[in-house]
């Protein structure tokens, strides 16, 4: 809605032809959560970053301290090596890791410490054959 009020015109009454107007469009004909109940979480306190965090979780992103972003994704990062359709695969996946890992052992952890240690690229691949060759 682009319009103004037109001078001289009573706020209320324009407001309410706008949205008579707009009824006549079918302009809330349709709209999301229409007939539905009213989310479980309007009894709580206000949160007035509600729609952030709703998007997030609709989205399923999250915020992690960096240092929890990279010990989970360490922790992904080895079963994901060890499924790799190639050793070459395999390697780059270990060492990509160990590289992040090794970056935040160096400097101070803004969060919670890490946890964690490079990998051994050598006893990965070699779990990585020994799967291979159970296949």
């Amino acid at each position: 809605m682009t319009e103004r009020k037109p001078p001289g015109v009573d706020f209320e009454s324009w407001v309410d032809k706008q949205i008579r107007d707009a009824e006549t469009r079918g302009e809330f004909e349709r709209l999301p959560g229409a007939g539905k109940p009213l989310p479980a979480d309007v009894d709580t306190a206000y949160d007035e970053l509600w729609w952030i965090k709703r998007k997030m979780a609709r989205e399923g992103l999250s915020v992690l301290p960096p240092a929890l972003a990279l010990r989970k994704e360490a922790e992904d990062a080895l079963p994901a090596a060890l499924a790799a359709p190639s050793e070459r695969i395999a390697r780059k996946i270990i060492t990509e890791i160990n590289d992040k890992i090794r970056e935040m052992m160096f400097k101070p952890p803004p969060g919670p410490p890490l946890g964690k240690k490079p990998y051994d690229v050598e006893d990965v691949v070699r779990q990585w054959r020994e799967r291979r060759a159970d296949r």
